[in-house]
């Protein structure tokens, strides 16, 4: 009974060992699995934030790009506001400037703005901005103003107005000493005032082409003075003819040849035409004076040529800002009429202008120069008349002032320095430009 007792105890020892280890392995193996599984989620985690950081980093270049983006929208809108306030009226861009400034120093750097183009970059101006000829103020038919843009009608009334102070000494005499005369004397004194309204029009073909059309009315008075010496001893009587009507109509062209490009001025062809529609000086009847042999005077004043006229040109413009110097040759060419006395030629003439117009403001201008033009002798009934001659020479001075975008006033003086030239000639345009677009 001893024996069966010791191996039952042996048995029961051996039994809770073997549980025992078993339980201790079942653990062990428990717990390698739980280490297992968390080594795998551990894996898994740090591959998904790998793929997040990737995928962070790409989105941060995605909006480092949009950023750049967004900084050049604001530098080219700074740039359009900057060109835009600098096309604005003066009263209009003194408005609204600090605002734009204060708009600009808000949306971008100042080290940018200041480098930035007055227009966007890559884009050439439009073609009627492209070296148009500059405005300066108006001293001649072919010289002065600006060419009328594209499918613009300019209405342009305006008033001229011209004094001639002439003195004539006939000597039909003889002399006894230096200082005696012996004959007949006639010493006449001529003033002449005309006064002509205009009423023109000037259309735009092109940018570079306009045609104009003037209708003038003219009223002229004139008073003769004579004074017969050695004749009567105090005769002394004055003469006073006047006339109104229409005058001649003018027809012009002018087209810009070149665009002013490389450093050339600007050439400009004119072409004038003048058609006799006036009271011709060759139909009009001389009364003879009552009380002075020899002295005859107009019944009326003329107020046209009374033959055809063609004056083409050439006019150069070289702008250097603000000063635009300007230079004009021409050549008249007088169509032979018919008269009472036979055929009439009156001679041709040449003409030279030069001067200066300078730009005071965006507005106002003013411009000098001078005009000179010779006339050759005239021929009747194929003779020619000695003494016609003429040389003409005049200063030129010219204002303008641009009122509105449409109109513009303009005022041009000519005073003259030879004999043959009108003592003064003032003018005064008012130009409207219209829009048939």
């Amino acid at each position: 009974m001893k024996i069966k007792f010791v191996s039952s105890n042996f048995l029961l020892r051996r039994s809770i060992k073997e549980v025992i280890f078993y339980l201790l392995l079942f653990f062990v193996n428990r717990g390698y699995a739980e280490t297992g599984a968390k080594n795998d989620d551990l894996a898994q985690y740090k591959k998904l934030i790998a793929e997040q950081q990737k995928e962070f980093v790409r989105q941060r270049q995605i909006i480092a790009e949009q950023g750049k983006q967004l900084e050049q929208m604001k530098m080219r809108l700074d740039a359009l506001a900057t060109q835009s306030a600098q096309n604005q009226p003066p009263a209009k861009q003194a408005a609204n400037g600090p605002q734009i400034v204060a708009a600009r120093n808000a949306n971008a750097p100042p080290s940018l703005s200041d480098k930035l183009p007055s227009r966007p970059v890559g884009q050439p101006p439009p073609e009627s901005q492209k070296r148009r000829p500059p405005e300066i103020p108006r001293v001649s038919q072919t010289v002065g103003g600006v060419l009328t843009r594209k499918n613009n009608l300019v209405v342009e009334p305006s008033l001229f107005y011209s004094y001639y102070d002439n003195n004539r000494v006939f000597l039909d005499a003889y002399t006894f000493l230096p200082a005696i005369a012996i004959g007949l004397i006639d010493v006449r004194q001529i003033k002449q005032h005309t006064l002509m309204g205009f009423l023109g029009f000037r259309y735009g073909l092109t940018d570079r082409w306009e045609l104009e059309f003037r209708a003038p009315y003219v009223y002229r008075t004139q008073e003769q003075r004579a004074r017969p010496l050695l004749e009567q001893a105090a005769i002394d009587k004055a003469f006073n003819t006047d006339g109104s009507d229409i005058g001649d109509l003018q027809f012009a062209s002018r087209y810009q040849l070149n665009s002013g490009s490389d450093g050339l001025p600007i050439f400009i062809a004119n072409l004038l035409a003048t058609a006799p529609t006036g009271k011709s000086p060759f139909d009009i009847p001389l009364v003879q004076a009552v009380g002075i042999p020899g002295f005859s005077f107009p019944a009326e004043m003329p107020t046209g040529a009374g033959y055809f006229s063609v004056q083409p040109s050439i006019t150069a413009l070289y702008p250097t800002d603000p000063a635009v110097f300007y230079g004009n040759i021409s050549y008249n060419y007088n169509a032979e009429t018919s008269t009472n006395a036979g055929k009439f030629d009156p001679g041709d003439t040449i003409g030279l202008s030069f001067g200066l117009g300078f730009g005071i403001n965006e507005r106002s201008s003013f411009s000098l120069g001078y005009q000179h033009r010779h006339v050759f002798d005239s021929k009747l009934g194929g003779n020619t008349i000695t003494g016609s001659t003429l040389d003409i020479g005049q200063l030129l001075v010219g204002y303008s002032y641009k009122y509105s975008k449409k109109s513009t006033h303009n005022l041009s003086l000519s005073i003259g320095t030879t004999n043959d030239a009108p003592d003064v000639s003032m003018e005064y345009r008012m130009p409207f430009t219209f829009d048939l677009n």
